[in-house]
């Protein structure tokens, strides 16, 4: 079964544009760099329904062992290390 990863993020008020739009660049990259990845879309909120979440990641994988090969990739570690710093996220992972 394939493997939906969503995550949800609000960048800190001291995080500028300009390191919001790098996170988001290295975001997009991983589809071409981790193994396992189906589809990844990625985008900024623009309704106020999402309770202050600025932006959100939507990442396919073929299977679970896909999510868990990318959860360990270096280049997804890279990446995401930083946005830990940078934002509050809330992440979501289900079968489909």
């Amino acid at each position: 079964m394939a493997v939906a990863h969503i995550v949800w993020m609000r960048f800190k008020d001291n995080v500028s544009r300009a390191r919001v739009d790098g996170h988001l660049t290295a975001l997009a990259s991983l589809k071409d760099r981790v193994p396992g990845i189906s589809e990844l879309t990625l985008g900024e909120n623009f309704t106020d329904r999402a309770n202050g979440y600025t932006h959100g990641l939507v990442v396919v994988f073929e299977d679970k062992a896909a999510l868990e090969v990318y959860a360990t990739h270096p280049r997804h570690v890279e990446v995401a290390t930083p946005l830990r710093e940078d934002a509050h996220l809330l992440v979501m992972d289900y079968e489909f």
